[in-house]
């Protein structure tokens, strides 16, 4: 017995050293939590405007946190807010302002990013150069989209002998940019003119087809993700801002780049130019807290290549603290 208890026998400061080892193995061992330990499904849906940078925020996302799926889904601004406040999702995109209606019922927006929404136009328009040259004021659009008053294309150009018809398109779904859209022109979504249709996608397409339509975009739609120019078919109608009858170089957008400078100068107007923003019920926590934390910072590095723009240092900083 003594000869074995001989053997089992460390010197003190031997075993102080090899405890210290193990602790210190094992204090690595809990530091080293695996990236899945955020877990969950986090589900999606609203508007067109925000669903191509979803997507993209999502991937990204999942990177750090395989253990996190996403069920994302578009259908416009109304129905992300509808759903939101009736508990079918847990964020809704919403590309407007919340109304404070909607505050009262529970809705919580965080502003992430900043569009804009184009009027846009077929370029095979029969008086696209004219278009191009002298851009379009404020009251025509209003003439077009709201009055009614204003029915041919020469009539937007000063060509009284040009007399085919606007095709004007709206969108026929609940959205922010209808809603946008119609308070630069000085009403709401259901005062606007034109063949309703659903869907940022399809009011595009319908413009392509069509060389006397004009709708409007957003800017993820209106400009193609790959070229950087406005979807082929499609031009992006220059707003003659300061209603001089000549579209200035600064008023002509023909890149997805120069937008999102005017925009973020502030030389595009606003409305149409707004933040959009992602709505919880309530205070966000738990998971859907965390992803947007993470949008607000690591995230925004996707913003400008997705075509999108970021908010300000400041605008940032209120975002996050309405998160926090």
């Amino acid at each position: 017995m003594g000869a074995i208890m001989k053997k089992m026998y460390l010197p003190p400061l031997l075993l102080a050293a090899l405890l210290a080892v193990v602790l210190s193995a094992c204090g690595r061992q809990r530091v080293q939590t695996p990236a899945d330990e955020v877990r969950g499904t986090l589900t999606i849906s609203g508007a067109f405007a925000l669903y191509p940078l979803m997507q993209r925020w999502a991937i990204e996302y999942q990177k750090l946190h395989p253990g996190v799926q996403f069920d994302i889904s578009a259908g416009g601004a109304g129905k992300g807010m509808t759903d939101v406040l009736s508990g079918v999702v847990d964020i809704g995109m919403v590309s407007r302002a919340i109304t404070t209606e909607e505050e009262n019922q529970g809705a919580y927006g965080v502003p992430v990013v900043m569009d804009a929404v184009f009027p846009t136009a077929s370029d095979k328009n029969p008086v696209l150069q004219d278009l191009l040259a002298r851009g379009v004021t404020r009251e025509t659009f209003i003439g077009i989209f709201l009055t009614g008053e204003i029915r041919t294309w020469g009539q937007v150009v000063g060509r009284p002998e040009m007399t085919a018809e606007i095709h004007a398109y709206t969108r026929a779904d609940a959205c922010g940019a209808a809603e946008v859209w119609a308070k630069y022109l000085g009403g709401q979504q259901e005062d606007l003119l034109g063949v309703g249709i659903s869907g940022d996608p399809g009011l595009l397409d319908a413009v392509v087809r069509d060389p006397l339509a004009i709708g409007y975009n957003n800017l993820g739609y209106a400009f193609d993700a790959n070229t950087g120019r406005p979807v082929t078919g499609a031009i992006i109608v220059p707003i003659d801002v300061n209603t001089n009858g000549v579209a200035e170089e600064w008023e002509v957008l023909e890149t997805r780049s120069e937008a999102q400078e005017a925009i973020a100068s502030g030389k595009y107007p606003s409305p149409p130019a707004r933040p959009l923003y992602l709505v919880t019920y309530g205070k966000p926590n738990g998971l859907a807290r965390d992803f947007l934390e993470w949008i607000l910072t690591d995230g925004q590095q996707f913003v400008r290549e997705a075509g999108y723009v970021p908010l300000s240092a400041e605008q940032l900083n209120e975002a996050l603290n309405r998160v926090r």
